[in-house]
């Protein structure tokens, strides 16, 4: 089975599906950054795969994937640059939107019109919010009746052995872990998560106050740009930058974090802040649509227009602890009244089954 870890960049997302047995209905190749729909078509008896959509670079590639797999049907995350590959292939699939496909690419003339018809073949649509579905069918009317809005369900699993000293020390962080203040940022390393957006004020908080830090982790997903973000960080003091992560780990570290934090200029729904409510750790988050949509100002977690009030905010959870405890405690009640696992596992169970047989049946 291949499968890429939570930090795969989310729109290089492919999912294939054929038949398995008389029983089950069809085999599942996935290619996901959501874990969570691979488990979900493994519990209606899927087999599932991940494939990265950069590993096609040409219809043809991907055509030949398709006959040597006998691939009957496909599931795409992101329109333009995930499901415009299944375009003319002949068989069924079903796409999520993802943030960059309605904060960015429907800006851009040619990719709107590509995505325009990705949804034309599509069975199915998968929006994480109604605010995201009303701006879809703005773009794409012919699509109406076929975009489903379903939340991101959520699901934390810590490692319970994660060595939270050795983490840091691996880190370079070198103070006691029981007066240190960790800020984790989580994204994968390309621009529109902008993960050096708060490096410099936060450096200064730090040479203000040595206790605080910000952990950048992620992988490298625009090699340029990776470079620039390591020669950034090695410059500022009070930052850290660490790899890919097992999501069990990465869990573990968000536990022991003080806060998570969302710098990103683009987000569809995070799912890193998501994952922190639901693990009980606060969160900031950049004040962009994607993040307002989960994050309510001082009830949720704290929204930040620019890096001072980032600043300005964080002194202000550091130093008020009932601030603290009650945007965990809402975060918390939040995540699991709206972001339901078994809502979602539901949805895709359902959804899956429209990519049976002809588009009439």
């Amino acid at each position: 089975m291949l499968f890429q870890s939570m930090f795969q960049d989310e729109e290089q997302a492919v999912i294939c599906t054929e038949p398995a047995t008389s029983h089950v209905p069809y085999r599942v190749r996935l290619c996901t950054r959501q874990r969570s729909h691979r488990d979900h078509l493994e519990a209606a008896g899927h087999e599932c795969i991940l494939k990265d959509a950069f590993d096609f670079e040409s219809p043809s590639e991907i055509a030949n994937f398709i006959k040597a797999e006998s691939l009957e049907a496909a599931l795409a995350l992101h329109l333009y640059r995930g499901g415009r590959l299944l375009r003319g292939h002949g068989i069924p699939f079903g796409v999520i939107f993802g943030g960059t496909d309605l904060n960015e690419d429907v800006n851009q003339g040619e990719k709107n019109k590509v995505m325009g018809k990705v949804l034309e073949e599509a069975r199915f649509a998968v929006a994480f919010t109604e605010s995201m579905k009303e701006t879809a069918q703005t773009q794409w009317p012919h699509a109406r009746g076929k975009i489903f809005v379903q939340s991101q369900g959520i699901s934390t699993a810590p490692n319970a052995a994660f060595n939270w000293n050795s983490f840091l020390q691996r880190s370079e962080i070198n103070q006691s872990a029981d007066h240190l203040h960790v800020f984790l940022l989580i994204c994968g390393l390309r621009r529109v998560k902008d993960p050096l957006y708060l490096v410099d004020a936060f450096s200064e908080w730090h040479q203000e106050e040595p206790n605080v830090y910000m952990v950048i982790v992620g992988p490298e997903v625009d090699p340029v740009f990776t470079r620039e973000v390591e020669a950034k960080v090695k410059r500022s003091p009070g930052v850290r930058l660490v790899g890919e992560m097992a999501q069990e780990d990465l869990h573990a570290v968000v536990k022991n974090s003080f806060a998570v934090v969302n710098s990103s200029v683009s987000e569809g729904m995070s799912a890193a802040i998501l994952e922190a409510m639901d693990l009980e750790v606060p969160v900031l988050a950049r004040n962009i649509p994607g993040n307002a949509a989960v994050v309510t100002h001082e009830v949720t977690g704290l929204l930040f227009s620019d890096p001072q009030e980032f600043v300005q905010l964080a002194k202000r959870l550091v130093s008020d602890p009932a601030l603290e405890k009650e945007v965990v405690a809402n975060g918390r009640d939040y995540v699991r009244m709206y972001h339901s696992w078994q809502a979602e596992r539901d949805t895709y169970g359902h959804l899956v089954r429209m990519l049976e047989g002809s588009p009439e049946d």
